[in-house]
């Protein structure tokens, strides 16, 4: 199964961090990354600079001419090199309108996962995002970005979190399963596996011990 339904919307995985989302004959992408085929959307939301989030490749496979693009502002070149027309940036805490979706930046950032000069990978002074979609009829998605497990995501309480299971980058399964229990959604989905770190063992083992809803996704 690689879409989920819930009240009206409905949900695709595109792959590692990228998802498509589908409301009231609007269609929003976030994040995709190593899609072979198209995938044109209204909207475009990117939580971040790095390649696996935000390269041109990808994006000119989302793209349309009249699509809106909601980034932060370290993605404006590789916006650029896609042809970009409609961007809007922000930072964390900005709330945002794009056709029948309310978005909201929340931090993203790293606590404990760092390079070898001991550097977070995702810094919580860059401004890099997760994003909270509403639908028109009141749906939540929260789409963590590339984050541990942070205090701002205590009791956000969404429908839906797409959380990240694989370590190195990101939360492990087992930090996952604690900030599912934090964070209290009614659903979630795990990403960030499968394509340049983690397993679908990852995702396994974070359903089979999360005490929430768990509906792993196959690749669109």
């Amino acid at each position: 199964m690689n879409t989920f339904q819930h009240n009206g919307v409905k949900l695709t995985w595109l792959g590692h961090d990228g998802f498509k989302i589908e409301d009231g004959g609007e269609t929003l992408v976030i994040d995709p990354f190593k899609l072979d085929h198209d995938e044109r959307a209204d909207y475009l939301l990117i939580s971040h600079e790095h390649f696996d989030h935000c390269n041109p490749d990808d994006l000119k496979r989302v793209l349309k001419p009249s699509t809106k693009v909601v980034a932060i502002p370290a993605c404006k070149d590789e916006l650029s090199k896609a042809g970009a027309k409609d961007v809007k940036f922000v930072k964390p805490g900005d709330v945002v309108k794009v056709g029948g979706f309310e978005v909201r930046a929340v931090p993203a950032y790293n606590t404990n996962k760092v390079n070898e000069s001991g550097k977070h990978f995702h810094p919580k002074s860059d401004g890099k995002v997760g994003y909270i979609v509403k639908s028109s009829g009141g749906v939540s998605i929260y789409h963590t970005g590339d984050s541990d497990l942070i205090p701002e995501m205590t009791d956000l309480r969404p429908d839906i979190a797409l959380i990240p299971v694989s370590g190195t980058y990101v939360m492990t399964a087992d930090e996952a399963i604690e900030a599912v229990s934090q964070i209290k959604p009614k659903i979630a989905i795990p990403m960030h596996f499968g394509a340049i770190v983690g397993q679908r063992g990852d995702a396994e083992k974070f359903k089979s011990r999360a005490k929430t809803r768990v509906e792993i996704l196959e690749k669109a």
